[in-house]
């Protein structure tokens, strides 16, 4: 009986200790750095509802390992699902974000097999998150320093660059020496096709959005006085003598700001008091909970900034704590007051375009190429596989694609609308690209003509499950049409046009009766 209870109590100490290291038993604490590597391979090991990836996309100046992880349900070779991600602790000493991150990845596990909308998030998303860009600014950092710049960098005494002033400027020529944190994130935004992305800092509260940077050259002697006073007590002083006198700085406005405008918003509201406008240390209060970067205070190298101009990715800089590191104990409220909002934030990226650029020859990907939408002077890139993403607000819209080797190409679409209890749904496009070696009409009738071609919105809209996908065929000039591939992830619910293919094999057999 002794002998049966004593094997019973190991036992049970057995599955206790065995319990414990495979939990990622989070709690509401500030996770040193090698805690916070073995949260997230613990958060992998334990996952089994949805698929989790751990990678090191690089390492810090002090060659901590930086860790990503992405969280996802969706199958792995979907077309048009959107990639987003969440980046903390960019500055080291701003603490709180690395924390707000961890339990999001937590909430998002735990109610995915109870909560519809999470569930839909994501089948529909891959979502990536990077806890702390900075891990050694936060190394040195000290829990309960409200204010100061002590840890804001990086660096074995976290005084090294400012990473987030380290970022290729859309305006200025930034000689800041590139940093291997900021190289890593770069390469890691090479390699994955963000469409919305957000890096929390600490020290306010509000949805910044960009352009941090000005093009204007008024500002220019601002910025050198900056760069040239950075990492020290004097760049902290212009900081809050700037703050202070409260100027009344112009707005820097991307093409898009409408776009921006709405993501801040949507953080804002439905954070539990950004939207108020608090009213921290520095006596700055924003309207509604938002601001344009500049309109802030100006700065060159931003990553928000290079997110949008370089990979067309939308990026806002969440403040979302006045005090830069609270007390723990603070974190269980701040999590209250932003875990709505990113759960919000986040669902936007499903409201916009996605698309695919293919050869209407060979079906085959077009990966080259440089797209706008009309009217919005941004250009940006569709991915190997010749996919793209736009975040867009309900509207008519026109996309122009260039891509070498094609007629250029001007295609109509429609974003629609969703109410506040609907779940919205990514207009998907299919985009044809004729060669520019293949004559737009026959020989015998016209010249070829260097007239871009024009595609024509041929809309067919299909409801299935609450969710609308508009379908786009590629029209040359009225004469040449191709029904959308019915296998295409872009091409469900378009029916052949029987006219059109008839005359197109009148146009074809004309052709080769000519050539030949």
């Amino acid at each position: 009986m002794v002998c049966g209870n004593f094997g019973g109590l190991w036992f049970d100490v057995f599955l206790i200790v065995c319990v414990v290291r495979t939990c990622t038993c989070l709690t509401f604490k500030y996770h040193n750095n090698s805690e916070l590597e073995q949260v997230l391979k613990n958060f992998t090991n334990t996952t089994t509802n949805i698929k989790t990836r751990l990678e090191n996309i690089g390492n810090s100046f002090n060659r901590i390992p930086l860790w990503a992880i992405e969280l996802t349900a969706a199958e792995e070779n979907t077309l048009g699902v959107p990639n987003i991600k969440l980046i903390g602790n960019i500055h080291g000493n701003e603490a709180v974000g690395r924390e707000i991150i961890l339990n999001f990845m937590e909430y998002l596990r735990t109610e995915y097999d109870r909560n519809t909308t999470i569930q839909w998030l994501l089948n529909n998303t891959r979502m990536h998150f990077l806890p702390t860009m900075n891990p050694d600014g936060f190394a040195v950092s000290h829990e309960g320093m409200c204010s100061g710049e002590y840890g804001r960098n990086n660096g074995k005494q976290g005084d090294v660059e400012d990473l987030n002033r380290n970022f290729p400027d859309f305006f200025h020529d930034n000689k800041i020496p590139r940093q291997p944190e900021t190289v890593a994130v770069m390469r890691w935004m090479d390699r994955i096709p963000f469409i919305l992305s957000a890096g929390l800092h600490g020290g306010a509260v509000v949805a910044n959005y960009p352009f941090d940077t000005v093009k204007e050259e008024s500002w220019k002697t601002l910025l050198r006085r900056i760069e040239k006073a950075r990492n020290s007590q004097e760049e902290y002083r212009l900081r809050l003598h700037y703050l202070a006198s409260k100027p009344i700085n112009p707005p820097s406005l991307t093409p898009d700001d409408d776009v921006f405008r709405h993501l801040a918003t949507v953080y804002a509201n439905n954070h539990l008091t950004m939207h108020k406008g608090v009213i921290c240390d520095n006596g700055k209060k924003f309207k509604g909970g938002i601001t344009n970067g500049a309109a802030w205070y100006p700065f060159s190298g931003g990553m928000q900034d290079f997110n949008y101009a370089k990979h067309g990715c939308m990026e806002l800089t969440l403040e979302i704590s006045c005090c830069k590191f609270p007390r723990a104990s603070e974190l269980p409220h701040l999590w209250e007051e932003n875990k709505m909002a990113l759960l919000r934030y986040v669902m936007e990226a499903h409201r916009g375009v996605t698309g695919q650029l293919l050869d209407s020859v060979t079906n085959l990907p077009v990966s080259k190429a440089n797209l706008q939408i009309y009217g919005r002077n941004m250009t940006f890139h569709p991915t190997k596989n010749g996919e793209f993403w736009r975040l867009l607000l309900p509207g008519e819209y026109q996309i122009q694609v260039d891509a070498p080797g094609y007629y250029s190409t001007l295609q109509g679409f429609t974003v629609r609308n969703f109410s506040a209890d609907q779940l919205p749904s990514l207009t998907k496009l299919k985009i044809l690209l004729l060669n520019s070696t293949i004559p737009t009409t026959p020989k015998a009738e016209t010249p070829p003509s260097s007239t871009p071609t024009i595609g024509r919105d041929l809309r067919e809209t299909t409801a299935e499950e609450g969710q609308t996908t508009t379908l786009l065929e590629f029209n040359l000039l009225g004469h040449f049409q191709r029904s959308a591939d019915s296998k295409s992830e872009y091409s469900k619910g378009l029916k052949p046009d029987i006219f059109s293919c008839f005359l197109s094999m009148i146009i074809i057999e004309i052709f080769l009766f000519v050539v030949l």
